[in-house]
């Protein structure tokens, strides 16, 4: 039955399902801890939070207004696909080169400070770790691609905002807790996850760069 409910719930499940499975929280979980040895519980959940809140409002503004951006600088969603993945691919081969933790490292690694960590909220930790270009580049598909001449009526506002909204809770759930299942898992089996994690990391970058690339290279054949 059509209606303004329906229309709510159809936005919201687009938007989770076709952003859920790019954005991967539950994925990025090991090279999150990866990336904040060193940092007290309480910090990395303040953390999550920030990447959380980081996450949401680069998906919002994606959905929203990112078409008009790439168009106000002349930029188009290809170029932002291979700019992204080149990112992406160079995160992923240094966490994949960084070197394993002995019980010396961790402890000369243990006086980091919080602010260090803060800064690195939004990069890299936010952009390209949890939402990359691969989330960026659907998002703006999702907000551009819906009907025709449709107006941004309340159920797809709603929609997309509790979509986002959804995807941002999960991103906090997942780095919130990510220190539970490290101490759960072990250190042995979290240094085997962290350098998968990284290789599969590595080629969600070069799979991003190559869908740029080859959307850009038949552009210029069909020329």
């Amino acid at each position: 039955m059509d209606g303004p409910l329906s229309d709510l719930a159809k936005y919201t499940l687009l938007v989770v399902g076709a952003l859920f499975p790019i954005v991967n929280p539950i994925g990025n979980t090991p090279i999150f801890l990866s990336m904040t040895r060193g940092l007290s519980g309480k910090g990395r959940i303040a953390l999550a939070r920030m990447i959380a809140l980081n996450g949401l409002a680069l998906i919002l503004v994606s959905i929203f207004i990112g078409t008009h951006i790439l168009a106000f600088f002349g930029i188009s969603l290809p170029v932002v696909q291979v700019g992204g993945g080149l990112v992406v691919i160079s995160t992923g081969w240094a966490l994949l080169r960084q070197p394993n933790d002995d019980s010396d490292g961790k402890d000369s690694r243990g006086e980091c400070h919080e602010a260090d960590y803060s800064r690195q909220a939004f990069y890299p930790l936010t952009l390209p770790l949890t939402v990359g270009p691969g989330s960026i580049s659907v998002a703006i598909t999702v907000g551009a691609n819906r009907a025709e001449g449709s107006e941004w009526r309340w159920p797809l506002i709603a929609g997309m905002l509790l979509g986002s909204a959804l995807i941002a809770a999960s991103i906090y759930l997942s780095y919130r807790f990510a220190e539970g299942l490290a101490r759960t898992l072990g250190e042995a089996a979290m240094n085997v996850i962290i350098r998968i994690s990284s290789f599969i990391l590595v080629c969600i970058g070069v799979q991003i760069l190559w869908n740029g690339l080859s959307t850009l290279l038949r552009s210029v054949v069909r020329y």
